[in-house]
């Protein structure tokens, strides 16, 4: 009888490695997914017999990544612009010689699969060596810098304006109505009787004598408006809020103090320009960016090399955070409709069929498209060209959609300004202004004359 060799059950065949059918434009690329404390580093299969490791995040670790890559022969790294993680990493890779293209979430999450650390650091990797990730703007590292000092400006402001919600409060539950008569509780009138008030000062009269020279309201007013019940519950948490405000002015200033060092320490290039003739617009209040010694409109018409303050609403307060945020060299964006692109600000109509599913913006919170924003809000009492323009767009399309609109103006005639260094042109805007009436004027002729009449100017003696 023939014995049956017991046979081993054989190994289920390999699948092939899927392929997308893309042609490798940039083998010499690597994709690093971000993580708090771990990072997840691909390379070309062809690389490395590991081509997925996984480091930490201490300064060791990526210098092991760093050198983990120079061994892979990686050139250009592509990485996911994860909260603040990415910084570190960013600009270790890059003094260690490496390219790095940071990205944006949005551009690659949307395709099927598992989700993890090691699938997305692969998917990365192949998306850039395929040529189809674009680097985000990120300017020079010198304004990295400046941009970092600047930045916690907002919300130490936003902080101090809550600190004069709380006195208004108190000033309320002792029916002090001296915020109602006052334009501005912690103006120059306020904090003159405030400081009287917690000084232990109580007679009303003594105190509306403390008031500017140029105060709207009258004695007899704000002797009555700081008659109520001085309840020490109450000033107790007035004199808390104003310490408060007063120390988060004081890190405002000092905020200024290191933005101006780092002015000096960062001279302009080139030739000084001449400052124009133009007066300055106003400072902003006590919000605007106060230099001890230097003249911030001429310091940024040095840095533009062209004085971006003449553009209507951009006062020298906007124009400084421009410049923090974005530099002074535009050329990444190539044109004024990729600047607004980037910026949210122009109509992104999505298409089917033939069919417009959605016209609208961006849904995206951009720093720069909200200073675009509040700079046009402040034009709808404005008599120059924009004033005309937003008042047209909001009879017609809404407030909402005017700002937009205004904004989107403004961004192209800030880049055309920047990047062309010539200086802005009222002229040119009034001239479009003057076509744009006579069109309406011929329009509501033709209308007239449809209907039987005939319009004639009319003759004022």
């Amino acid at each position: 009888m023939a014995t049956i060799k017991s046979r081993k059950p054989s190994s289920p065949p390999q699948r092939p490695p899927t392929v997308l059918g893309l042609p490798v434009i940039d083998p010499d690329t690597a994709g690093i997914d971000i993580g708090a404390t771990a990072l997840s580093a691909a390379v070309g299969p062809d690389r490395d017999p590991q081509p997925v490791r996984t480091f930490g995040t201490f300064t060791t670790d990526l210098q092991a990544l760093a050198d983990w890559l120079r061994a892979c022969r990686v050139q250009r790294v592509a990485l996911e612009a994860t909260g603040v993680y990415w910084i570190p990493v960013f600009q270790f890779l890059a003094a260690a010689g490496l390219e790095v293209c940071v990205v944006n979430p949005r551009h690659v999450r949307h395709v099927r699969g598992r989700k993890s650390d090691v699938s997305d650091a692969q998917w990365l990797q192949h998306l850039h060596a395929v040529g189809l990730l674009q680097p985000s703007f990120r300017p020079e590292d010198a304004i990295c810098a400046l941009r970092t000092l600047f930045r916690p400006r907002e919300g130490l402001i936003a902080q101090a304006a809550q600190q004069v919600q709380l006195m208004q409060k108190a000033l309320d539950q002792m029916n002090l109505h001296l915020h109602h008569v006052l334009s501005d509780l912690v103006g120059v009138s306020g904090q003159r009787i405030l400081a009287a008030i917690l000084a232990g000062e109580r007679d009303a009269r003594t105190l509306a004598k403390l008031r500017e020279r140029g105060c709207q309201a009258d004695e007899e007013t704000v002797i009555a408006a700081l008659t109520g019940d001085w309840r020490s519950e109450h000033l107790f948490t007035l004199r808390q809020a104003y310490a408060t405000f007063a120390h988060f002015q004081e890190l405002v200033r000092g905020g200024d103090a290191e933005i101006e060092t780092w002015l000096q320490q960062h001279p302009a290039p080139g030739p000084e320009p001449p400052t124009p003739p133009a007066p300055p617009k106003p400072s902003g209040g006590r919000n605007a960016v106060q230099l001890p010694t230097l003249d911030l409109r001429a310091e940024l018409h040095r840095r533009f090399g062209v004085d971006v303050t003449a553009i209507p609403s951009l006062g020298v307060s906007t124009a400084c955070a421009l410049f923090t945020e974005l530099g002074t060299d535009l050329s990444a964006f190539g044109t004024a409709a990729r600047f607004c692109s980037w910026l949210g600000l122009c109509p992104n109509p999505k298409k089917s069929n033939q069919r417009v599913l959605q016209s609208g913006t961006r849904k995206i919170k951009h720093r720069v498209a909200a200073l675009f924003r509040q700079a046009a809000q402040t034009t709808h009492r404005s008599e120059h060209h924009l004033g005309v323009f937003y008042r047209r767009m909001r009879a017609k399309l809404g407030a909402p959609q005017a700002v937009t609109a205004t904004a989107h103006k403004l961004a192209r005639i800030f880049y055309h300004v920047v990047t062309q260094k010539e200086p802005y042109d009222a002229s040119i805007y009034e001239q479009k202004d003057e076509v744009t009436e006579q069109r309406r004027l011929t329009r509501l002729k033709r209308e007239a004359k449809s209907m039987g009449f005939d319009l004639q100017p009319l003759v004022v003696s």
